[in-house]
């Protein structure tokens, strides 16, 4: 958190942090920072938790997807199945776990493709995605909320889906763009 990986020098000092709001959800912290150049001041960072995500992709060259409703945005788009991982589950566990949860299909093997931070500037939010070839359908979704439908669509079809607003969340962006890519070829 201070910064050790950073050149001497350049790096921002945290000086303390405190809570403002707390939930399962998320902690709103209020940082005390140092800039390199002496400037200090409290700076906002929202700390979530470890999230999971996995691209499902048969022998068709498609993607299993969730179209829903997100009310923050009042809009409607396709995304990857994902969710938190929970205490003593490993990101992998959670993986498939949503997956099946979310669309009634037990994925196969998932493997690890990436981690980010979707929002590093403000938000500390780990985010893993995984892949895993093909899926077997074992029954009607568990977590009936999550979805409106549950399809499996062409990954070609993914730029377009980027371009009409359709697919707009950052870990199915980036995990969906990250396998039409062919980047996970060579992981």
């Amino acid at each position: 958190m201070t910064g050790q990986h950073a050149a001497a020098g350049s790096a921002w000092i945290v000086r303390g942090e405190r809570s403002v709001y707390a939930s399962e959800w998320v902690n709103v912290m209020l940082t005390d920072v140092e800039l390199p150049d002496g400037q200090r001041f409290e700076h906002h960072v929202l700390r979530m938790q470890q999230v999971a995500a996995t691209v499902v992709v048969d022998d068709a060259a498609r993607v299993l997807l969730l179209w829903r409703h997100r009310f923050i945005d009042d809009r409607w788009g396709w995304e990857l199945p994902i969710g938190i991982v929970d205490p003593g589950e490993t990101a992998d566990v959670t993986a498939a776990r949503e997956v099946l949860e979310e669309t009634g299909w037990r994925p196969g093997p998932v493997r690890h493709l990436l981690s980010f931070q979707p929002s590093i500037g403000i938000a500390d939010t780990p985010h893993e995605i995984f892949l895993a070839d093909g899926a077997e359908e074992v029954g009607a979704p568990t977590d009936i909320t999550e979805a409106q439908r549950v399809e499996w669509v062409p990954l070609a079809t993914v730029p377009d889906l980027i371009a009409k607003g359709e697919l707009r969340d950052s870990p199915s962006m980036i995990g969906l763009l990250y396998v039409f890519a062919g980047l996970h070829r060579s992981a």
